[in-house]
C-alpha cells in the first residue's frame, strides 16, 4: 500500500479555491441628468426625423377651396407624396396656385386629345363617365380653348366641382415639375 503525504487530493485542493469570495465591481447607476439628456436627444433626432420626413418625402396641406367638392371638404388635410412625378388619369395631385396650394384630379397625361362641349367631357374621342363629379363640366369664358392636346411632360387637371373649379380649363396644361406630388391620403377635420 502506498501512503499519501498529502491530506488533500487535487479535487479538494480545486474546491478550495472555488470558494474563495469573488469581488465584482458594479459600475454607478447613470445620473438623473444624463437620463435626461440622453432622453431629450432621442426625442430630437425623432422629430428631426419626422421634419425631413414631411419636408422631402410627404406634404400635408389643408383645404381651403371648393374644388374638389364632394371628395374633399373645407378644413380637411391631406397627404400627398413628393417623390413620385409620374401621373396617372383619375389621381388627384397637389400644386401651387396664386400663392396657395390646391389639389386637382389629373384627367389627361401627354399625348392625350381633350375636349368639352356640350355633351360633356370627352378624351381621345370617348366621353367620360365620371362618377364621383359635382355640375356638368362646361367650358369657362376666357379660358382654354378646345380640343387641345395635352403636351409632352404636361398633365391637364380638373376639379370634381365642376362649377367652383379652378382647374386647366382655366390655367391651361401644368408641367408634372410644377405638382407638389400626388395624394396618398386624406383626414377630415371639422370645427378647426
Amino acid at each position: 500500500m502506498t501512503k499519501h503525504n498529502s491530506t488533500h487530493t487535487p479535487e479538494q485542493s480545486l474546491g478550495t479555491a472555488a470558494e474563495k469570495p469573488v469581488v465584482v465591481s458594479r459600475k454607478a447607476a447613470p445620473s438623473l441628468g444624463y437620463e435626461l439628456a440622453m432622453l431629450g436627444l432621442k426625442i430630437a433626432v425623432v422629430i428631426g426625423a419626422l421634419v425631413a420626413l414631411f419636408s422631402f418625402v410627404f406634404g400635408l396641406y389643408r383645404v381651403n377651396d371648393a374644388t374638389m367638392e364632394p371628395v374633399f371638404l373645407n378644413g380637411d388635410l391631406v397627404m400627398y407624396y413628393r417623390l413620385d412625378r409620374r401621373c396617372y388619369a383619375g389621381e388627384v395631385v397637389v400644386l401651387p396656385y396664386e400663392g396657395s396650394l390646391t389639389s386637382a384630379r389629373v384627367i389627361a397625361v401627354a399625348g392625350d386629345e381633350v375636349d368639352i362641349d356640350t355633351q360633356g367631357l370627352k378624351v381621345n374621342g370617348s366621353y367620360q363617365q365620371e362618377q364621383r363629379i359635382s355640375g356638368e363640366t362646361t367650358q369657362v369664358a376666357d379660358g382654354v380653348t378646345f380640343p387641345l392636346t395635352v403636351p409632352d411632360g404636361c398633365l391637364f387637371l380638373l376639379g370634381d366641382n365642376r362649377t367652383e373649379a379652378v382647374d386647366s380649363r382655366i390655367y391651361g396644361c401644368v408641367s408634372s415639375d410644377d405638382i407638389n406630388g400626388k395624394v396618398i391620403g386624406q383626414f377630415r377635420r371639422r370645427g378647426f
